[in-house]
């Protein structure tokens, strides 16, 4: 089992907090859907979680909801902490 945590700045800004804000409810749901399945499934579909190739240590999660495709950016600290540093669509 996995715990995701957002990345905080110096000053308290958490980007993939923001960003998340700027999603419809719709699309947000879909997005707290995926991070629970991140965190709970061992084996998780690459369609959704994937280590970034040519990277040392860089994980990507992606949603897709119709046309729309939103990744998450992430490292692991240890071997069960996901920290999301950024959200784009």
């Amino acid at each position: 089992m996995r715990t995701i945590q957002f990345y905080r700045t110096p000053t308290g800004r958490s980007p993939v907090e923001e960003f998340l804000d700027s999603l419809s409810d719709k699309h947000a749901q879909k997005v707290a859907w995926v991070l629970r399945l991140v965190e709970r499934l061992d084996i998780v579909p690459q369609q959704y979680f994937k280590k970034l190739v040519n990277t040392e240590d860089l994980w990507e999660i992606r949603v897709q909801i119709g046309g729309n495709s939103y990744r998450f950016l992430g490292f692991f600290d240890g071997s069960h902490l996901l920290v999301l540093t950024s959200g784009f669509s």
